[in-house]
């Protein structure tokens, strides 16, 4: 499993400043280790985490014991497992680092990060397909990398019909994964020769 990182972080940052009431209804859609959808649950939210990963679904589910939290464990791809439900707050932290690669690899801890040559395999999903399960008034929150075009996410969340801005930036220093692609990137623009840091952003979106 790929640990949390200082997206994570940032995605748990900006859920915490919407203060959620007790009870809502939360989906975390790719919820890896777990890490978002327990601080959801720690704030009182009624968690429904999915993933592909049933390692990762083992992992969410040995972790939640261990802090004494409830969630409810759906795997499968995105929303598939939740259609037809909806809820008053979504996140998601999914794979946005592009990739040579044209499409996700189908095993192996990459499938935590590859989204592609743009980093969007991911992300343009989500903004087609959990808009339709939020709740009047209901919230989106993304986190990405710079790199992905939030304003791609921006505008796929306002053609939605969502209401849609950046609340959250943090910029950093490439780690492993990013720094052993800094050549490609340059080379597809996605960079500026000898820049290596990216801003990870968290989009917010909210159902009018």
């Amino acid at each position: 499993m790929y640990p949390a990182q200082g997206d994570t972080r940032l995605l748990i940052d900006a859920l915490r400043r919407e203060r959620p009431a007790p009870g809502i209804r939360l989906l975390d859609l790719g919820t890896g280790t777990g890490a978002v959808a327990l601080a959801a649950a720690e704030l009182g939210a009624v968690v429904t985490a999915v993933d592909l990963s049933r390692l990762a679904l083992a992992t969410t589910w040995l972790n939640a014991r261990m802090h004494h939290l409830h969630l409810k464990l759906r795997h499968g791809d995105l929303t598939t497992p939740v259609a037809g439900r909806s809820f008053e707050f979504i996140v998601s932290n999914p794979p946005y680092v592009p990739s040579v690669l044209p499409g996700p690899p189908r095993r192996g801890i990459a499938r935590a990060w590859d989204a592609g040559p743009t980093g969007r395999l991911l992300l343009d999903r989500i903004c087609r397909q959990a808009p339709r399960l939020l709740t009047p008034g209901g919230v989106l929150l993304i986190v990405q990398s710079s790199l992905a075009d939030p304003q791609a996410t921006l505008a796929a969340l306002r053609r939605a019909g969502l209401r849609a801005a950046l609340v959250a930036a943090r910029t950093q220093r490439f780690g492993p994964v990013m720094s052993a692609r800094a050549d490609w990137f340059e080379e597809q623009r996605l960079i500026a020769p000898g820049e290596r840091e990216e801003t990870l952003v968290v989009v917010r979106g909210v159902r009018t």
